[in-house]
């Protein structure tokens, strides 16, 4: 996302006219809460460790897992470099010398991992033990978010000043090109309709692909300003988005783009994701905050609001771990950068 940082300058220029709203939003959240309390258990994030990452500093991008091998890899944009963290011993293996490292995906039945930077426009990849360097595809200009089709094991990037790059990792070449008309943002493929929705900020759209054919099916009007994560529930049908201006959880349903929920969240949100299990949202925030959503008589609303570090905005919830983790960056205080750790609860 760093071409998101020329972007994001001009959202935080407007920074000083939402500051009332962050008043408002901790009231609608506290009265969520209590809503909550009165129905049922409130939802709770057990804050269990923090696993530190010496010797980075900036911004961090995004995160990926490895379950089989408990491992985490960490974006490390403005360190030009990508981490490696072993969850059990919390040792760091480092792949240093990129240049603003963004989007991260591992393959698990190749045992690699593809690396998407911003300044030199590469794809990498990796083979994910020696983290060694076995492949380099030249993409374009602010490559960033990488998903992978499960159904063909092909990787999908979305890069330069609108397109969706989709990758056979075998040969790795592209395939095909998706054009989308300006930078793609979050997206997300849904693997039984073959299709991806994607977050265009800057058209102010939400475009619905064919992935097979990589062609555009329809393009959904944005409802506010700066439509960055996007997360998809393929329990539920719908997809959840946050904008930045203001600082809004909606979820839309899948078929039609319809809203079912605009509610008010934290802000400067990089990352959110459905906890599908307890029926739950989590939002992770640069203002330094995690704010959770539950669903209850077909309704979201607010049921906590935990407080992390600010400029911690991009995290990834792993439910075959069960756990949160939240990338928090380097402090003004002299504090490490590191992986918070959440457990849902119950």
């Amino acid at each position: 996302m760093l071409g998101s940082l020329k972007r994001q300058a001009r959202w935080q220029s407007s920074n000083a006219v939402r500051a009332p709203l962050l008043t408002l939003l901790a009231l609608v959240a506290a009265a969520g809460l209590g809503h909550a309390q009165q129905g049922q258990a409130p939802v709770q994030l057990e804050f269990e460790r923090t696993i530190a990452l010496p010797n980075v500093s900036g911004r961090i991008d995004h995160l990926a897992v490895d379950v089989p091998r408990q491992r985490l890899f960490v974006a490390e944009l403005g360190n030009g470099s990508v981490d490696a963290v072993d969850l059990s011993s919390a040792e760091t293996h480092r792949i240093p010398g990129l240049k603003e490292p963004q989007g991260l995906a591992y393959l698990p039945d190749r045992n690699e991992l593809v690396v998407a930077s911003a300044g030199d426009g590469t794809v990498r990849f990796f083979d994910a033990s020696a983290l060694a360097p076995i492949g380099l595809l030249s993409l374009g200009d602010d490559a960033d978010n990488v998903r992978v089709d499960s159904k063909t094991g092909q990787v999908v990037v979305g890069y330069g000043s609108g397109a969706l790059a989709i990758i056979d990792p075998g040969r790795r070449a592209v395939v095909r090109t998706i054009t989308l008309g300006a930078h793609p943002e979050g997206f997300q493929i849904d693997v039984q309709a073959r299709k991806v929705f994607v977050n265009v900020p800057d058209a102010h759209k939400i475009a619905v692909v064919d992935l097979d054919s990589g062609r555009v099916l329809a393009n959904w009007r944005a409802t506010h300003f700066s439509n960055f994560p996007m997360a998809l529930s393929d329990a539920s049908g719908v997809i959840g988005m946050v904008y930045r201006i203001p600082a809004r959880l909606v979820v839309v349903e899948t078929a039609s783009g319809a809203a079912k929920v605009d509610l008010p969240t934290c802000d400067d949100a990089d990352d959110l994701y459905f906890d599908d299990k307890r029926r739950r949202i989590y939002v992770s925030c640069g203002s330094g905050a995690i704010d959770a959503f539950e669903q209850a008589g077909g309704r979201y609303f607010a049921s906590a609001h935990i407080e992390t570090r600010t400029g911690a905005r991009t995290s990834l919830f792993v439910p075959a771990l069960d756990r949160l983790f939240v990338a928090a960056p380097a402090g003004s205080h002299g504090q490490d950068a590191g992986l918070l750790v959440y457990r849902p609860t119950p």
